[in-house]
């Protein structure tokens, strides 16, 4: 792709080396740890489910009994597979034996360390095997199905009720939605476990359970046959629960998941260490699920000036972009996000933004790059907060965006109604249309304000990205340098849940869909 913007190619690919070590030197932290929620992810995906009397998740039985006997270092699978073999039971037999205080899963003698693999991964190997099942059925579906057009319209539904939300959802797909996101109830990010079964009741969203994603994948499904083009499914697998919220999206034919390595550490004062372990491992499940994942860079601008700080955004970008192919995500995986928050009073704003946009668009040319609407200033007065998506459904076209979250004119006042949603789809399907290759027809003025915006955001991205290659991703969050937020090493919720592995540390998932047949 030629620069528009007459952007340093060079710049760029420094951005970009910087990005790659401070990954891989962060990647050599994450591979000496695990975490309990790692481990609640394996037993899960060795087919451990349910809950017991007090509505406590079974895999959070089983690895809880894991930790309290001092195992977790050996990862969860080495102890499931040596019950396995030692007591001949299946490892939802195990939890269920734990949960009712027959069997102390540590306690029990260690068989022969090849028994206890060959035990382990003829069920990994099943479990493998289904995700990609469940993935070729995407495809089958967007080959012979068919699907909407680029940028995909996103809209959200979040009642708490899931059955109500499923209606909502069928509306939107008949309205012209592509991508329906079910945002997650309140909260629910700092619960370290993952509610079950079918919910009604939520506030600000509905839980994220594996039967929610089930119900309304099969609406979906429905709708989409209905309306002649295939609908995907959005939720999100951020929070103390992220990679087994992950698994569970895979197994259900999720299609988006919100999936950010820095969001939980800055916005939900989850602790760095457990995030950036638990980011890993999920991105691997969404990667071999193929999953589009959606970062969370545009919240940045939430909490710092969007003009001031919009290097930040770039530069997360670079890392989130490392971080994913270490966990074997393809770039056409990778939603990265950024946002139209600029302050609407700002003289030439809608050109700022138009640089902004452009200038991620050229950097990462194959990723489906998730462009978020206003939020910030929007103040309730519908007629112009329906203007100002109207300007950035214009500049997502422009731009030749992927993922078009789809702004609503009332967000800043209620929950949207269903006529809401209508008139936000047939305002970026008009703006569409009526624009559909300005972005052919369009260059920017040589040394031009456009240009010379873009220039200076990769400017400044560059420069932030050497200080946090030679300070080390931690010290640069406690500095508080992504979206102003300072976060400490070890603060914040979920550090008693990390460990550092073992040398017989075992894991067969890792290695099944990292390295295995995509």
């Amino acid at each position: 792709m030629k620069s528009k913007l007459n952007l340093d190619p060079q710049k760029i690919e420094n951005s970009r080396n910087s990005a790659r070590k401070i990954a891989e030197e962060t990647q050599k932290f994450i591979e000496k740890h695990t975490t309990v929620s790692v481990e609640r992810t394996v037993v899960r995906l060795l087919g451990v489910d349910g809950v017991n009397e007090i509505d406590e998740p079974l895999p959070n039985v089983l690895v809880d009994n894991i930790k309290d006997g001092g195992g977790l270092q050996q990862g969860a699978a080495f102890w499931v597979g040596n019950a396995m073999v030692q007591k001949n039971l299946t490892p939802q037999e195990i939890a269920e034996e734990i949960n009712k205080g027959e069997l102390d899963i540590t306690k029990v003698p260690i068989a022969d360390i090849n028994d206890i693999k060959e035990a382990v991964n003829g069920i990994a190997k099943k479990t493998v095997d289904t995700i990609k099942q469940t993935r070729e059925k995407r495809d089958d579906y967007l080959e012979n199905l068919g699907e909407g057009s680029k940028p995909y319209l996103y809209v959200i539904v979040a009642t708490g009720n899931i059955y109500e939300d499923i209606e909502q959802a069928k509306a939107a797909a008949h309205q012209g939605a592509d991508i329906v996101a079910v945002i997650r109830t309140t909260a629910q990010s700092l619960l370290d476990y993952v509610p079950y079964g079918a919910t009604s009741e939520g506030f600000g969203g509905t839980y994220a359970t594996q039967e929610n994603f089930r119900l309304m994948r099969k609406a979906l499904d429905e709708v989409g046959e209905e309306v002649g083009r295939y609908i995907r499914l959005c939720n999100y697998c951020s929070g103390l629960c992220m990679p087994e919220i992950a698994a569970m999206g895979a197994l259900e034919r999720l299609d988006v998941m919100l999936n950010d390595a820095l969001y939980g550490i800055l916005f939900r004062d989850i602790n760095m260490q457990r995030t950036l372990v638990d980011q890993f491992f999920s991105r691997l499940i969404n990667g071999y699920a193929g999953i589009i994942i959606n970062t969370g860079e545009d919240n940045y601008l939430t909490t710092a000036d969007a003009v001031e700080e919009a290097h930040t955004v770039l530069a997360s970008q670079f890392i989130n972009e490392q971080f994913a192919l270490l966990a074997g995500l393809k770039e056409e995986q990778m939603g990265l996000g950024h946002a139209f928050e600029m302050n609407p009073k700002l003289e030439n704003g809608f050109l700022l933004e138009l640089a902004q946009a452009q200038m991620a668009r050229e950097i990462f040319p194959n990723a489906p790059l998730k462009y978020m609407p206003p939020t910030k200033f929007m103040t309730g007065d519908i007629f112009k907060g329906h203007v100002q998506d109207a300007m950035f459904n214009l500049i997502s076209i422009w731009t030749n965006q992927a993922i078009q979250l789809l702004g609503m004119p009332t967000e800043a006042i209620h929950t949207p109604h269903l006529q809401d949603r209508m008139l936000s789809i047939e305002n970026a399907q008009y703006i569409f249309n009526n624009a559909k290759n300005i972005g052919d027809e369009i260059e920017f003025k040589q040394d031009g304000m456009i240009q010379k915006r873009a220039q200076q955001v990769l400017d400044e991205a560059e420069k932030m990205l050497k200080d946090i290659e030679r300070e080390g991703i931690f010290k640069t969050i406690e500095q508080g340098k992504f979206g102003g937020v300072k976060r400490p090493f070890t603060g914040g919720k979920g550090l008693e849940g990390v460990f550092e592995k073992d040398a017989a540390y075992y894991n067969p998932f890792i290695e099944m869909m990292l390295g295995g047949e995509k």
